[in-house]
This record gives C-alpha cells, structure tokens and sequence, in this order.
C-alpha cells in the first residue's frame, strides 16, 4: 500500500489525537499498568503520591499530538498501534516474553491478551525494533528510535525538538514520559513536594547508568553512618544476639468509671501468622493492666482475641474503652474520655492538652498516654542467611532501652530542630488536619513521630544528600505515629509496619507500629528502575503557581485538580515540615511552604476563575500551533458545562475528547461510580468569530454526524490478525460526539452578540441554568441523537424516551458482550436517566446486567418510574405475560390499554412491532426464551386487526 504524501512541514497539519485513538486497547493497557500497583516505573520513588496517571496514557497523549492525521485513518491508526506496542506483532513479542505460545491467544479479545503479556515499558529493548520501516514510510521520518522521531516530527511540526510543558506536574508522571519519548520538558507545580518528585523521576530513574551506581553507592553510605550513631546507643539489641525488628505501641487511657489506666487495643491479636496475642493481667493494687505475650495459642484464645478494649458501636460512628472489673463490663466513650464539647460557635473542642513545640512524648498529667506494650525480636541462624523472629512482652530492660532513647531525644530536639533536621512546624488546622490536632492534641509535625522514629529520621535527614531525601520520605511515610501495625495475612507473614498514607489522610491511631532501625533504614534503598534519557534534553523545573508560568512550550499536557480532588496542600505538610529548613542546594530556590490559599481545589466560581487563570496563561505561553491535552475525571454532571467554560474563557477551542478507563479492580467496588479518565484536546481559539444560536445548531448537527459517521466507518474497515473487534466502542463515539459539539461552540467567540468569554466567567446564581449551560445541553443532546444502536431505525428512536434509549442501548451493548458498570453509568448520564438503577439486574463492576422482562414483572409501571406509559414498558410487560403463557389475545388487549393513544396513533403500533422485533434479535444468545416470545409479540401485533 503507497502511503499517503504528508508534506515535509506539518505546522498547520491536524494531529492525530485530533482525529483519532484507538482509546478500547489504550484502556486496557493503562488497566494493566494500574494493576501493577507498586511495581509501576514511578512508584518507588514516592508511593504516598497517589492519584498517578498511567504512563502509557502520557505517552499516547504525546505521540498522538506530534503524528499527523493523514487522509488515511486506516493506516494512521496502524502506525501509531506499533509505536505503542499494541499491534499483533508486538503482543506476540510481550506474550513470548511470559513464556506464552501466541497460538493459543488466536481469537482471545485485546484486554484478555494485555492481561497475560508484558507492558510495552518492561520490554522496550526488544519490542518496536520491527516497527521502524513502516514508520518511517508512513511518516517521511529517518528514525531508529523514539527520541529519534520524536525530534524529527517536531521540526516538521514546530521548528524544533518539541518541548512539553506541564503545570500540575505532581509526581512528574507527564514531564518524565515526555523526557523518555525525547522531548524537551518544562514542569511546575505550586508544592515544593510535587517538584521533588518530578525532579526524581526526571534525573533519578532517567538519570545515566553511573548515576544509578553512584546512588548505590551513596545510600549505602547513608544507612552505615545512621546504623552507626544508632547502634552506639545500644538501644535495641538485648544482648543475647536479638535485636528489634519492631516495637508496638498503644494509646492508655484512664476509664473515669473505675480509675483503672486501660491499653487502648481494637484487638488483642499481635500476629495470626504465629497465633500471638496480647494477654491483658488485671492488677487490682495498681488498677492496671500488665500485658503477656503469648505465641502458638489454642484456636479459641486466638478468636476471643479478636475482640480488644476499643469497640465500635455497631454503626462505625463512635468507638468505646470496654473493660471488665469484677464481672462487670465498663463502657466509656472515647470522645468522652476526650471531653468533647461543642462551643457556641458550633465548632468543637475537648480537654485534651495542646502539645508543645518541646514536646515528643505525652506528659504525665495528659488523658492519652502512650505504653510500648510488645517487640518482635529478630536473630540470624545459624547459616546467617535467614533469621528467627519472636514476639515478647516488654521486660526492665526494655524499659530502660526506651529511656536512653527518650533521653538522647530530649537533649538533642532543640538543635536538630534549629538546623532543620527534626520540624519546628506548626501543624494548620484544616480539613485533613484537623484531625491530629483534634483527636490527640498534636500542634507541631514532629509530634506524629515517637522518639525511636525522631532518631532514626532526624540522622537520615541530617545526612542525606537531594537524592538520598526520597529515601527520608519513604521512612517517614512507613515509621510514624500513624504507621498502621498489620497482623500478617499468611504464612512467614508475621506482622509489618504499614505506610502512614494507605489513603490520602492523616489518620490517628490506637495502636502503632514503629520499624526497627534496620528496617527502617532498610527504606533508603529504594528499588529505582532505570529508564537513561538520551543526553542534552532541557528538564526545568520550578516552584510556582499555574498562573505564574513564564516559559514557552509546544505541548501542554495536564492533569489539573477537579472537584473533591485530594487535598495535597494540607497533607504534604507532612514532608514539607521535615524539608523546609534546611533542603538540599537543587531545591533551595523552591518556596518550601504549601501555599494553601493558593491552591486550586474544589469547585464552583473560586475554582472556576482559578483554573481560567492556569489556562489562559498557558494558552499564552504556547505556540501558535501548540496542542494542550486536559486530562480530568468523568465523574459530575455538570463537568461539561465547567470544563467548557473554562476552554473558553481561557482562549481555546475543543478540538477531539476520549473517554480512557483508568480504574483498577481493586477500585471497582459493587454498584459504585467507575471512574474514567477524559482527554480533552485544544487549540488556540484563531479571530473573533461570530454565530447566531440557530446558526450554530444546524452547525453542531453536521459536525457531530460526521464525526460518528468517521468512527463508525473506521469501525467496519478495522481488522486484526487475531481479533474481529471494533477500534471504537459506543462509549467512544458518544464522547467523539460530545468533542465534536465542543468543537463547534468552542470555535465562536460570539454567539447570539454575546461575548462567550466574559459569559463563560460569570458568577452564576444558584439554580440558574445560564446560557453557556444552555448551549452545552444542546450540544450534548444533540450528540445523543446519532447514538442510535443497530436495528434500530433511527425515527423510531426519535420517539423514544431517555429511559427507553437507555435501555435499548444497553441491551445493544450486552448482546455484544459489553457488561461494565461505567458504560451504564455514561449513558445514563448521556440520555439523562434519573435513575438507572432501578433498570439493573446486576450492577457489578464488570458484570452489569439490565433487568429482562420477568424480572421487571409488574414493577416499573406506576407515575413514579421513568418508563411510566413507555411504548417499551408495554411490550417488555407483554413479554413476560406470554413467558408466563397468558392467552395471546389477552396479552394484545393489556397492551392496547398500556400504550397509549394505540388505535389513534399508529406510529405506535409500528413502535411497538419495532421494538419487539429488536429485543427478539438482541436477545437470542443472552437470553432466547424471552427472544422467542418477543417474537411470537412482534407476530401477534402484526397481525393485530384493528377495527
């Protein structure tokens, strides 16, 4: 095949994520990455950032932005599937990297493939060596590698090696996949932290092989010098060769019923590996409670311990202290022995005493006190290659252990904080704040760690270079007060020091755990891949708001916040505060402050105006002929209206949308919210254009066909070697519909007299439906129209309800196998259904059902439902009566009183017929019983005499 001519220069070419992305294998493959959780290319480096967009979906952004779109869509589609990785003769590749035979794979759909093979990154030395020639023909490039192409398409395109700009750049996700493509990187974030973890990823995991030696080399020196002051305290070591692999620690509070001090433990299990628990011995001189480690115990001392003295009430909203004193059971809330208290305000406040910038332990007059109640002790066997592990129970010397500790702290707090080893930093009340201040009076950073983590912290920190600070992070993050102590799951799986974010929140805790010296130190050494960027990139990066950006760049990719984003201002404090004093020389010029009033979160017209500020700033500072692709969750109703006013206010025009699925099973949980990912595409808006809102429609209308008709189109031409599957799926032409709407209003920058800009900025009055939201609505709608599924003609579907597209749709969809959650939940919103929950049969993640027609029964058919008097209803009620072999002319006189205005209205007739004859053919293979007797309805109501 000739390929087509592309002219040498591709300044005013489209591109082709402008046009077209194969988004069904780019969702399966940003799936797979999702699902490699820890051992993602990233990860290492800082795993408390969650939220990462998967770098295969960076790269298809990047590449789709630099390939032009030719007038053979076939064939792009092709070229830009071999440079991801995603044609058949790289799958195979992948595949046989697993030790996979490909044979077997023939006909298995694209997603199971991915599943079983390698990513694309893990094999790059061997996986698009075959591609080159058929590039470079396509594309009139010289190229042997993807710097290589990725220079040469940015001379054509832009007269220079592209540079790619990223503004919220957070863990650097963006700025380093561009970087490993070969493209030229500016990247800013307003948190000091987001800047440390791209400059990480961009001069650490991209950084030369000897810089990798030499990072080995440094954090072994690191964790010698640490071990070595630790060890000279002779803090953790018993002298009988164990020493400290973990302590754990409980909260004690006295129970103002009894006086007795109480460990406050949810449970009384220490490791269900060993079968070790915690055995609390009344003392009733002292009215405590000593504490017995016990290993190996019976089947029914390991359940009763299951049950500790902290107790929910049953409904997750307050726990208790529960204790028995001589038979009897004493139950106290832990917001009482708090003495919580609301204040005239309506804030609250409790008893608690504030801590102290001083202080690192409870006093002793506080309510909460702190007690180490168990160690698990590790020793080398005898071969040194391995170790034994036990639990005891906390003897004199153990104490005495814990106060050389809690004396050396004591001493040396005020200098290492004056040098800015240890935080001197007031915690800001906020929303994820509040929390440490208000559950256990902690005022200051420093207080979220107990003294053995301060020590251990405070020397990593004190010695360690800009590099060795990821490994400081990485310690704080798994050995703090609020390091969760798991109980082990398994076999040789005994118990573990968890990480202070498994979610994006401060969480206190009752009890904790607090690593060992070497297994926290162990943390330094951090398992980074090596991806070498080709030599003499430019990689910038700053510290500085969206707004603020100074410097040009071709390409803007971004993944801005949005809605109930995480607020990263308030709970990255917790790095910043060790940072901020004394940061290494790459990060001095940095502002080591969160900056929160300058953070854009949340919504409405504050987060509307700031992101307006960030994109029109940005459209500023790119080329004439630049792309930005916005990356942003599809998850509320009225994000179209938001993000097109700010494309609009901001300068630029819509120019394509895909919808990528970018949700791991982990996260797909039964009837909830699957979240996806949409790229929006953008140009600089060129003129002032001018419309008039009919005008427009008869615009839209054309637009949005002509797009559905392409895809469709690309759809029937596409063929692989071992699949027959569609390039694009309903979900995609609906949301390639939606772009195309955009498209259209986003060009204009005056419609009906009005300045679309100033409209798009409005503050809006609560309720009000404005005219930028008017004009959304239409559009949208007018997209759905051409969503109209086989076997369907499309006056028929004109007469349809929302409920009743909804439902046929779907149903268009499960005949082909299509059963996830989000499909249901974006058409649902596409035909605005108020509820569609009340049309499934099953709402699994991956497994969603409609209800057939015995399963609605006689439900679904009062004033309430969205298919009250539906001609659909009717018929799917005539279905279940002849399954249920009610007397045919029976079934056609229910029917005639179901539908309504029947004999008047014939059109409804000829509906009826319509639709029975569709469920007949949609239903053969799922469900063909109820296929049978929607025909033997069609055949009744054909044959119908009316008269």
């Amino acid at each position: 095949m000739t390929s087509p001519i592309v002219p040498f220069s591709l300044k005013d070419t489209p591109a082709l994520i402008e046009r077209l992305l194969p988004v069904q294998k780019l969702s399966a493959e940003t799936f797979k990455e999702q699902m490699a959780v820890q051992s993602k290319t990233l990860t290492a480096i800082g795993a408390y950032w969650k939220g990462r967009k998967p770098l295969i979906l960076n790269k298809a952004c990047i590449l789709g932005c630099l390939i032009p779109a030719t007038d053979n869509p076939k064939r792009d589609i092709e070229i830009f599937e071999k440079l991801m990785a995603m044609d058949d003769e790289s799958l195979a590749i992948r595949l046989r990297h697993c030790k996979l035979e490909t044979q077997i794979f023939l006909n298995a759909p694209y997603r199971e493939l991915v599943d079983q093979a390698k990513r694309p990154e893990e094999v790059m030395d061997s996986v698009h060596h075959h591609i080159w020639g058929d590039v470079n023909m396509h594309l009139h490039t010289n190229a042997k590698s993807f710097p290589e192409l990725v220079e040469q398409l940015g001379i054509m395109r832009f007269g220079h090696r592209p540079q790619v700009g990223d503004t919220f750049c957070g863990s650097g996700q963006i700025p380093f996949e561009a970087a490993r493509l070969g493209c030229d990187v500016y990247s800013s974030d307003l948190n000091p932290i987001a800047c440390m973890l791209t400059w990480g990823a961009l001069n650490i995991i991209g950084g030369s092989e000897e810089d990798h030696t030499e990072l080995e080399r440094e954090q072994q020196q690191l964790v010698d010098a640490v071990l070595a002051q630790i060890d000279g305290l002779k803090g953790e070591a018993d002298g009988r060769g164990w020493s400290a692999k973990a302590f754990l620690y409980c909260v004690e509070a006295r129970c103002p019923q009894t006086d007795w001090m109480v460990p406050l433990l949810p449970t009384l299990i220490v490791s269900k590996a060993d079968r070790t628990i915690a055995e609390l011995i009344p003392d009733p001189i002292l009215k405590r409670y000593g504490i017995a480690i016990r290993s190996g115990v019976s089947e029914e001392y390991f359940m009763a311990a299951k049950r500790g003295t902290v107790r929910s009430d049953g409904r997750g909203q307050d726990l208790y202290l529960v204790h028995t004193v001589d038979g009897l059971e004493y139950r106290t809330k832990i917001s009482t022995l708090r003495g919580d208290f609301r204040k005239p305000d309506g804030t609250w406040a409790n008893k608690l005493r504030l801590w102290s910038k001083s202080d690192f332990k409870p006093s002793p007059d506080d309510i909460f006190q702190e007690r180490l109640y168990a160690i698990q002790w590790m020793r080398p066997k005898k071969g040194g290659k391995t170790f034994d592990y036990e639990f005891r129970g906390i003897s004199e010397d153990d104490l005495d252990r814990e106060h050389i500790v809690d004396e050396f702290i004591g001493k040396h707090l005020p200098e290492w904080q004056e040098n800015g080893w240890v935080p001197d930093m007031r915690i800001e009340p906020g929303i994820n704040t509040d929390q440490p201040i208000r559950e256990r009076g902690w005022t200051y950073w420093h207080h979220l760690f107990n003294p053995r983590q301060l020590l251990v912290a405070g020397l990593v920190n004190r010695f360690s270079n800009a590099r060795l600070k990821f490994g400081l992070c990485q310690v704080l993050n798994s050995n703090a007060r609020l390091s969760r102590w798991s109980l082990g799951d398994g076999p040789g799986r005994s118990g573990g020091v968890k990480q202070v974010f498994d979610n994006q929140a401060l969480n206190t805790l009752l009890n904790y755990g607090t690593r060992g010296s070497r297994f926290a130190v162990g943390l330094i050494q951090l398992n980074l891949k090596s991806f070498p960027f080709v030599p003499n990139l430019s990689l910038k990066i700053n510290c500085h708001a969206a707004g603020q950006l100074l410097e040009k760049s071709d390409i803007f990719v971004t993944d801005p916040p949005y809605g109930n984003a995480v607020n990263y201002e308030e709970i990255l404090e917790f790095f910043i505060a060790w940072l901020r004093r004394s940061p290494p020389p790459e990060f001095a010029d940095w502002i080591w402050d969160s900056r929160r009033s300058l953070a854009i979160k949340g919504s409405g017209e504050e987060f509307r105006r700031d992101m307006v500020a960030a994109y029109k700033r940005m459209t500023e500072c790119m080329t004439d002929n630049g792309i930005q692709v916005i990356m942003f969750t599809h998850q509320s109703g009225s994000i179209w209206a938001d993000m097109a006013n700010i494309v609009w206010a901001s300068g630029l025009q819509v120019t394509a949308a895909w919808y990528v699925v970018t949700e791991t099973d982990s996260a797909l949980r039964e009837g909830s919210y699957v979240k996806g990912t949409v790229l929006l595409v953008c140009r600089k808006r060129q003129g002032l254009q001018k419309i008039t809102r009919d005008d427009l429609a008869w615009e839209i209308q054309e637009e949005v066909e002509s797009q559905v008709q392409t895809l469709t189109g690309l759809n029937q031409k596409a063929k692989g070697l071992y699949r027959d599957e569609n390039v694009f799926e309903d979900s995609d032409i609906q949301m390639a519909g939606y772009a195309a709407a955009l498209r259209v209003l986003t060009h204009y920058a005056i419609i009906d007299g009005r300045d679309m800009t100033s409209e798009a900025i409005r503050p809006r009055v609560k309720g009000e439906t404005t005219f930028v939201d008017g004009l959304i609505s239409f559009a949208v709608d007018t997209a759905n129209q051409y969503l109209v599924p086989q076997g369907m003609e499309k006056r028929y579907w004109d007469k349809l309800s929302g409920a009743e597209r909804f439902y046929l749709k779907m149903l268009d969809q499960e005949s082909r196998g299509v059963k996830k959650l989000d499909n249901y939940q974006n058409f649902a919103k596409a035909f605005k259904v108020r509820d569609f929950h009340a049309l499934m049969a099953s709402q699994k993640a991956n497994d969603a059902r409609l209800k057939s027609a015995i399963e609605f029964g006689r439900a679904e058919m009062g004033e309430g439902s969205e298919l009250y008097q539906s001609v659909l209803r009717s018929v799917l009620y005539a279905v279940m009566e002849l399954m249920k072999y009610v007397d045919g002319n029976e079934v056609l006189i229910h029917l005639t009183l179901n539908i309504p205005n029947y004999y008047a209205d014939m059109t409804q007739r000829e509906l009826a017929v319509n639709l029975a004859d569709y469920l007949s053919k949609h239903l053969e293979v799922l469900r063909p019983d109820e296929a049978s007797a929607a025909r033997v309805l069609r055949e009744l109501v054909k044959n119908q005499r009316l008269g």
